[in-house]
């Protein structure tokens, strides 16, 4: 998912490359944290750094492998097409985690000769990107897929937006209500995240953590209106105390196994993996209280690091993906939908999908991140691209706010997002569109409060940015439930 990728940066041929005289690798943990590559002159150096193509070469640092986003740029898929193209897009996915670890694997030689960062890397993965890219152009009836660009990808800073991004400060679009990062994503000094697996992970960075103390306050929720709906429901659904997990994503890739290349909590439906379809979800066992809760809440877990590693050390998902560290249950997790300050809500379709943030948003770009992180006493500041450090006695928060609109036809679309909407700063949702009950996730941690040592799973290329963080959801509530739901929400009561 993310913001319409950009057309990759086209690269002079290797004659015209202005070769640096020394590669330097920074080691986080034994995991690549940056690599001193060449630049060219004509490319005029690194945004920002004010090159003007006199022979100099410039100096880049690169840590991180970022490709287009196909998946976000798909309008209509046919519903016979579907699996196929699902595959391709999780074809994609490991394709760049493959590259990933080649890159990480060899920085000893990169280090020794820049030029193997394409030879490896870089050109290896955009041959198998043209074929899949192709595959789905092909299957979508989207023919201009092929000729956009997408399969070249670069590689970049820890430290440097993707191209027509901003860097992920306070408020930007897409963002979590009342957002407010303090500073840019400085790179800082790598931090140790173990070992585990076919190797050691990369990041987070120092600079990936602030003090909580230091975050400004967030803007105040808009005024309810007369006509809003103001009640809201809980269900109870535990907190993952049995330990049902697994590195798939079966709304973004169903039918496959380690569709999301890092790993997920899960409370509501226990059935729910890649191959769990619609009818597996309406007959499976919930651990919600309420039993006419068959819904699937889904997140990344949260690792502890440093302090060994868990028992997915060597699986996919974990250290295979580069995942380490001890998976931390939630000491409290609590699920609640609420109501429109404008209006009242109606009630969700059954086996209504919803994704929330971005998964990719490190290399996407912010458009579609919507991580919320605090702490507990302090959750009027919130944090989108910082993990924050909590004061003694006071713990770790992650608030997902889900989409709280309804195009009123669609379960789902093509990329899993245009189906439904945020509200503007007012509460109203955009035209043609219904409100429904807001999902909002709360997550509570007691780690560290050191900076390095948890962080969140991701995609490894992804680094375990905290502006990754995401949530996933399927609705799979009795209809007498729903409606439960919808009463109580525009009747202005607090039920569970």
């Amino acid at each position: 998912m993310g913001r319409i990728a950009r057309s990759p940066r086209k690269r002079p041929a290797l004659p015209r490359r202005m070769m640096l005289a020394a590669a330097a690798l920074v080691l986080g943990g034994g995991g690549l944290a940056a690599v001193n590559v060449y630049a060219s002159a004509s490319e005029g150096g690194p945004p920002g750094s004010g090159g003007s193509g006199h022979g100099m070469a410039q100096m880049r640092m690169v840590s991180t492998i970022d490709c287009p986003d196909v998946g976000n740029l798909l309008s209509t898929v046919p519903d016979s097409a579907r699996p196929a193209v699902d595959r391709r897009l999780a074809d994609l996915d490991t394709q760049i985690t493959d590259a990933y670890t080649k890159f990480a694997d060899n920085k000893d030689r990169i280090q020794r000769d820049p030029r193997l960062a394409d030879s490896m890397v870089l050109d290896p993965l955009k041959a198998r990107r043209t074929d899949s890219i192709g595959r789905i152009a092909d299957a979508t009836g989207q023919p201009d897929l092929k000729n956009r660009g997408l399969a070249a990808c670069t590689m970049r800073a820890a430290d440097t937006p993707p191209d027509g991004a901003g860097q992920d400060g306070a408020g930007a679009d897409g963002g979590a209500p009342g957002s407010d990062a303090q500073g840019g994503d400085a790179q800082g000094q790598a931090v140790a995240a173990g070992r585990g697996g076919s190797g050691a992970a990369s990041g987070p960075a120092r600079g990936d953590f602030v003090d909580i103390r230091t975050v400004r306050p967030g803007a105040a929720a808009p005024a309810p209106r007369r006509t809003a709906s103001t009640g809201s429901f809980t269900s109870d659904c535990g907190r993952n105390q049995n330990g049902k997990r697994n590195p798939d994503n079966v709304i973004v890739a169903p039918g496959v196994s380690n569709g999301a290349h890092h790993m997920h909590d899960y409370v509501g439906n226990q059935a729910t993996d890649a191959f769990a379809g619609d009818a597996d979800l309406a007959r499976g066992a919930t651990s919600c209280r309420n039993q006419g809760d068959k819904s699937t809440y889904y997140w990344p877990v949260v690792r502890v690091l440093n302090q060994g590693d868990d028992t997915d050390a060597g699986a996919d998902g974990g250290g295979k993906d580069r995942n380490v560290g001890k998976i931390q249950t939630p000491v409290q997790a609590t699920i609640t939908f609420v109501g429109s300050p404008v209006g009242k809500v109606t009630a969700m379709p059954r086996f209504l999908r919803i994704i929330t943030g971005d998964a990719k948003a490190f290399t996407n770009g912010n458009a579609n991140a919507n991580a919320s992180w605090s702490c507990t006493g302090f959750e009027n500041r919130q944090l989108k691209d910082k993990y924050p450090l909590c004061p003694r006695g006071s713990k770790v928060v992650r608030t997902f706010m889900f989409q709280s609109c309804w195009d009123g036809r669609n379960t789902d679309s093509a990329n899993h997002r245009t189906h439904v909407a945020f509200a503007d700063k007012r509460g109203a949702c955009p035209a043609g569109f219904k409100a429904i009950p807001q999902l909002v996730q709360r997550i509570v941690y007691d780690v560290p409060a050191k900076a390095g040592a948890f962080a969140v799973d991701s995609f490894p290329e992804q680094l375990h940015k905290p502006v990754t963080d995401h949530g996933d959801f399927i609705d799979v509530f009795s209809d007498q439930l729903m409606g439960k739901v919808v009463n109580c929400i525009n009747t202005g009561r607090s039920c569970a």
